[in-house]
């Protein structure tokens, strides 16, 4: 008899269809509302991914799941709601609750502590305190989406449980030590970070759409080709680049798709079909590993009103750049094909416009210059001798946003600045750019040279793993008028080219663990912040930050 080891997650919800994805112990028939789908086998593992279709627009469907025709969820007891399918319709507010960087501990001290009371803490988690929210708040209050951007599993900071389990599997006095090793390994984390009952809830009743960032694969993953070429040279590398690939298109990659491109993927139709799916899905991690070129994760979503494009910036990177002093202008976020098809649907003739990245586009203007002097000095701008500087400090200080990839930041500057002015269709009521990474948020406006509509950069992280007040003072440092002066002058030096747009940030940064929350309402926007703060017994989350995005007044 089948049992659910992971899931329900209601992935896409669109107007009328809806996925719910899961992991089963063993091979079977997944039901869902009258709709069923047969598990597919990699490795051991059982997954489904259920296509519902008939529901009504606006509406909230409760539903269970059942395995072989035995209902295996919701549990029995459970202090929650029952989980429900929430479509989405043009006339009724939308709700995007958003950020990044969740690393997955235990719910109780010394996890619960701040990291300069204990190394081992990392404060409550903002998601945990987000479903205990909502288990008081009727549902019209409730999130529609979840954006996780980036840094769903940390590699390089398991749980206990999972590093423990790690140590009984192999010798972890051998690199990569009780990291994360291949696609085995990387499924106990999917298991730790999603199987609390908690985040299960959570997760099977408010639609999620994923990115993934450095953390989810390895620290300063594909930051330049010198680091792939150091990387690859490690034994133990290609192993867990292949599980990492493997897992996110499993977990994450397959749910963000909308059901018209799931019947059209021919890999998910040969995976269904195999026995055993694993070497398929090796051989298209090898490749995707590879050549980034051809290899498209970004994905697009529509509701009511608004669109989502989730631009991936991380797994399909092109690292042309050598670090010796060439720029053959092929360092860029995504290659060209996938760029054609982000400004296909990153466009006007929508109401709002949702343009989602892990890594900001808008940093702050510190941090922007000193990014774009790294990039320029890897490529040669004071010399092929002082190259390698550029590159020490590039990685050194993280510098891998996309102010530090130059051609890719000015294409994104001038496609925004085009659908504001009403270039490429209707000007949208507002362009929100939606980020984490940082382990900070704010909010930044964007000004237009030729005017045009409301344009935002909305960063928020982490959902829980916050820093010590050292880390944050360097943040601070690179966000003053100091840091500023000496960043600008650096470019300057290397000739960096001036941004086509001007930003500056209104409100932030926030350091705790929190989540923001986009609501639209036709051609009104709005962005609320909240941050999580102890309560007994449980975390609670408390609102910091208000702001409305458009001139209108907001829902």
């Amino acid at each position: 008899m089948s049992d659910l080891v992971l899931g329900p997650l209601l992935r896409y919800a669109g107007d009328t269809e809806a996925t719910v994805w899961v992991e089963a112990d063993s091979p079977c028939e997944v039901e869902v509302l009258g709709h069923r789908a047969r598990t597919f086998h990699v490795e051991g593992h059982h997954y489904a991914l259920v296509v519902i279709g008939g529901l009504r627009p606006g509406g909230s469907t409760e539903y269970a799941v059942s395995l072989d025709g035995e209902r295996r969820w919701p549990p029995e007891r459970s202090r929650f709601p029952p989980s429900v399918i929430r479509t989405v319709a043009p006339e009724r507010p939308l709700r995007i609750a958003f950020g990044s960087c969740r690393v997955s501990l235990p719910h109780e001290a010394p996890y619960t502590l701040s990291p300069d009371e204990d190394q081992r803490g990392r404060e409550h988690d903002a998601l945990y305190a987000l479903a205990l929210q909502m288990r008081r708040e009727p549902v019209e209050r409730w999130p529609h989406k979840l954006l996780m951007l980036g840094d769903q599993i940390y590699v390089d900071e398991g749980s206990p449980r999972v590093r423990e389990r790690i140590a009984r599997r192999r010798d972890t006095s051998r690199p990569p030590g009780r990291e994360v090793a291949d696609f085995e390994e990387y499924t106990w984390l999917y298991h730790e970070s999603w199987g609390d009952p908690v985040l299960r809830w959570l997760l099977s009743t408010v639609s999620s759409a994923m990115l993934w960032d450095d953390h989810d694969m390895h620290d300063d993953w594909n930051i330049s080709s010198d680091w792939v070429r150091e990387i690859r040279r490690k034994p133990w590398w290609e192993s867990r680049v292949i599980g990492g690939i493997m897992s996110y298109w499993i977990y994450q990659h397959l749910g963000n798709l909308a059901p018209p491109e799931l019947r059209d993927l021919e890999l998910l139709e040969r995976v269904s079909e195999a026995d055993d799916a694993g070497p398929l899905l090796r051989d298209y991690a090898r490749r995707a590993d590879r050549q980034a070129e051809g290899s498209r994760w970004s994905y697009h979503r529509d509701m009511g009103g608004v669109r989502l494009v989730a631009m991936d910036s991380r797994g399909g990177r092109l690292l042309g750049g050598t670090g010796h002093g060439v720029h053959e202008h092929a360092r860029a976020m995504v290659d060209d094909r996938e760029w054609a098809w982000i400004e296909e649907r990153a466009t006007g003739d929508v109401e709002h416009l949702v343009l989602a990245t892990s890594l900001p586009f808008a940093l702050v203007p510190g941090l922007h210059y000193l990014e774009a002097w790294s990039e320029a000095v890897c490529d040669g701008a004071w010399g092929r001798r002082l190259s390698a500087l550029g590159e020490r400090v590039r990685r050194a200080a993280d510098l891998e946003g996309w102010p530090a990839f130059q051609d890719s930041f000015h294409r994104l500057a001038r496609l925004i600045a085009d659908v504001a002015a009403g270039r490429r269709g209707r000007a949208p009521a507002s362009i929100v750019i939606v980020s984490g990474d940082v382990h900070h948020a704010y909010l930044a406006e964007i000004a237009l040279a030729a005017g045009g509509g409301a344009v935002w950069q909305a960063v928020c992280s982490p959902f829980r793993n916050t820093l010590a007040r050292s880390d944050r003072a360097l943040l601070r440092f690179g966000g003053s008028r100091a840091g500023l002066a000496i960043a600008r002058t650096l470019a300057r030096s290397a000739r960096v080219e001036q941004p086509e747009l001007r930003w500056r940030i209104t409100t932030g940064p926030w350091f705790d663990n929190q989540v923001a929350t986009l609501i639209f309402m036709r051609r009104a926007a709005e962005l609320t912040l909240a941050k999580t703060v102890p309560g007994d017994p449980d975390p609670e989350l408390e609102l910091v930050h208000r702001a409305c995005l458009t001139p209108t007044p907001s829902p």
